[in-house]
């Protein structure tokens, strides 16, 4: 029988509790919903709302249920409504009469909005330790490519000298940034709606602080109103693992091009590729590509969120049950791509001779060419000008500036000397660019030390 069975004259189709039941996806925060459950019936006690000696039965019921829950020993019934109602008739089965006292004073619409909270901030911890190992195996990889010149690109275009560690590092730096977007996430969750009731509080002399302070939050919500129908932090969590996400993808859209024939970069490991089932050589970056496929699925769960919640009046409303498969998707496949990433960058080989002869094709250093002059007193358009006569002069030889005779140059201009070739040697234009974030070695090795000092701190 439902709890609302008083109100109604007939029972509920049985179509409309399958539909109506949320307990196959809510069923994962039993651990959140019974220890907010504990902490309630703790306050209960000790402001004489109900007596200690059934608020201590109620914890040990509950805590009894917990245990069962976690060693296999109690299964959560498919059909009950939900995580709520489910904990709610077994404490009552097993204890009595004294089970149906845990519902004073609040209600499912400030309960679940707890329960979400909760588990929602322990994923954020769990998402940020993935983040984190990540960014720390991107670390490690680039110090051992801090000179391995590459070309770096705009366009997908060939443009200037860079070092693979200096490449690679700036995924790092989005890691970073998507680790303290987690905290402040986070920061904006940890805040207790229990004692919101339905929507108006109540009438009880209940201890909100004491509640909070039990459950670790930090803080309790200043509107009853906002406590139940606020769904920001979900929206907010969402925002953030679609970001990271889209960092994924942008990375493994480099995998894929540089795992590919055409640039040969790296190379993965055999057991983090697959094959074709006609084609016996293709070695396919299929993680890679289905981190790339996710990431819209990830985008799909925050645009359900936020689709869901634009045209929703004050307070609760049953379209936010939504909110749980949404999330709850969005978190598991952005956990599961984070750890295979890193398991598949960490035993990738990148192809140093490879990177380095794409280096040498493009004419990537032909801003340093013009440098040269720049700092011969020309001024820099004039050298643009003269540079990209060069750069016509070398396709009709087929050549490039490090081959190009020196009467070649002078032909273009007279402030040309030999010196120019030290100009235009790339690892000289990538050790260059000593500025605080450029790719010459002593700008990386500062980078990966403060970076490394980031994670560790955090």
């Amino acid at each position: 029988m439902k709890m609302w069975q008083g109100r109604f004259q007939k029972e509920e189709d049985e179509s409309v509790n399958d539909f109506n039941s949320s307990i196959s996806f809510d069923s994962r925060m039993y651990r959140e919903d019974i220890t907010g459950s504990i902490a309630h019936a703790r306050m209960l006690g000790k402001c004489g709302i109900i007596d200690e000696s059934e608020s201590e039965k109620i914890i040990d019921g509950l805590k009894g249920i917990l245990s069962d829950l976690e060693s296999g020993k109690l299964e959560f019934d498919m059909k009950a409504e939900d995580i709520h109602m489910f904990v709610e008739e077994v404490l009552t089965k097993r204890i009595g009469d004294a089970g149906k006292r845990l519902h004073t004073s609040r209600s499912r619409n400030d309960q679940v909005a707890l329960d979400v909270r909760m588990y929602l901030m322990r994923e954020m911890d769990e998402v940020a330790d993935r983040v984190k190992n990540l960014a720390e195996v991107i670390i490690n990889k680039a110090k051992q490519h801090t000179e391995t010149v590459m070309p770096g690109y705009t366009h997908l275009q060939r443009a200037q000298p860079v070092t693979l560690a200096h490449q690679i590092l700036t995924y790092a730096q989005m890691l970073k940034r998507d680790y303290m977007r987690l905290s402040d996430c986070k920061e904006r969750t940890n805040v207790l709606p229990l004692g919101s009731c339905a929507l108006a509080g109540t009438t009880y002399p209940i201890d909100r602080l004491m509640v909070a302070k039990e459950l670790g939050f930090s803080s309790v919500t200043e509107n009853s109103i906002d406590g139940v129908s606020d769904r920001d932090f979900v929206l907010e969590f969402a925002f953030c693992l679609s970001t990271i996400m889209m960092h994924l993808s942008r990375f493994s859209e480099e995998v894929i091009l540089w795992c590919s024939s055409e640039f040969g970069f790296m190379e993965l490991d055999d057991a983090f590729a697959t094959g074709s089932s006609i084609m016996p050589q293709k070695k396919n970056p299929d993680i890679a590509e289905l981190v790339r496929g996710k990431t819209g699925r990830v985008y799909g769960s925050l645009t359900t969120l936020l689709t869901m919640m634009k045209g929703l009046p004050l307070a609760y409303n049953k379209d936010m049950q939504e909110d749980k498969e949404a999330i709850f998707d969005a978190l598991d496949n952005t956990k599961l791509c984070l750890e295979i990433f890193a398991k598949m960058l960490d035993t990738a080989t990148f192809r140093v001779q490879k990177l380095r002869d794409a280096a040498g094709f493009g004419f990537i250093n032909a801003t340093d060419c013009a440098d040269y002059l720049v700092k011969k007193g020309m001024p820099f358009r004039a050298a643009y000008k003269i540079v990209g006569e060069l750069v016509a002069v070398c396709i009709e030889k087929n050549t490039t500036f490090e081959k190009l005779p020196l009467e070649e140059y002078r032909k273009v201009s007279d402030v040309f000397s030999e010196d120019v070739y030290t100009a235009v040697d790339l690892d000289v234009c990538a050790s260059g660019r000593k500025v605080i974030g450029g790719p010459a070695k002593e700008a990386v090795d500062n980078q990966i030390a403060n970076l490394e000092k980031f994670f560790k701190e955090v």
